[in-house]
């Protein structure tokens, strides 16, 4: 990977990293340095875990100042659909993150720029790396600019609890119980994607598509949410 690669990536985002070797490594793959044995060359994987645990206090502190009024199991909730898989993948996506990551070729056969699951870890590596490198205050507006900024405009990621809102709301109008099937999987294991049927009182109300099931249920949810009335910015 070319230096002036990592030096537009950061002319892009806004960055100016004073350690460039943790750049580097925030991008470099398992499979790459498997391929390269004798190489003083570390793998992002520590990166990953150090800002798995970044993201969850400063989504956690995001959310607790911008939500005042949110029960704690709500905002629970709330974070985790930011820093889940499909959410971070999309992100990582967003920025282009993939085109960046150094990769083994077997891993690049096999598509790993595309991958939802190598895409997160490389976000959680990247944040850790930021963090690393200017510490908590950096890492915070770089999330407030390309994550915070975005999460409305991400398809399948909601701070919106659509699933319990639409619960109440059928409970109110007494319309039965809801309940949500999965009426179609497909896609290959490493690109699944679920189709949802939501139906209340055995009635259908909407249906949606996710990497998840989870995701796929919010969607219909906020579907049947909507149909019933529900306003556009709830």
């Amino acid at each position: 990977m070319k230096r002036d690669r990592f030096g537009e990536l950061q002319q892009r985002l806004g960055l100016r990293f004073r350690q460039q070797q943790l750049l580097k490594q925030a991008f470099t793959h398992t499979s790459y340095v498997n391929e390269h044995k004798g190489s003083a060359i570390d793998d992002n994987e520590r990166l990953e875990f150090l800002g798995d645990a970044v993201l969850q206090l400063l989504v956690s502190e995001h959310l607790y100042t911008t939500y005042p009024e949110r029960p704690e199991g709500e905002l629970t909730r709330m974070r985790a659909s930011i820093v889940c898989e499909p959410s971070l993948a999309r992100f990582a996506e967003m920025l282009e993150l993939g085109s960046y990551v150094r990769l083994g070729r077997g891993e690049e056969q096999l598509g790993g720029r595309q991958r939802p699951a190598l895409l997160a870890d490389l976000f959680e590596a990247f944040v850790g790396a930021v963090y690393l490198d200017g510490g908590v205050q950096a890492a915070r507006e770089f999330l407030a600019a390309h994550l915070f900024s975005s999460m409305d405009s991400v398809a399948g990621l909601s701070v919106k609890d659509y699933k319990s809102k639409l619960q109440e709301r059928a409970q109110h109008l007494t319309l039965g119980a809801v309940e949500y099937r999965i009426a179609e999987e497909r896609g290959p294991a490493h690109d699944r994607e679920f189709v949802v049927e939501l139906r209340i009182g055995d009635e259908p109300y909407g249906s949606g598509i996710g990497r998840t099931k989870k995701e796929a249920e919010q969607k219909a949810a906020a579907e049947a949410w909507h149909s019933l009335g529900g306003g556009g910015n709830e």
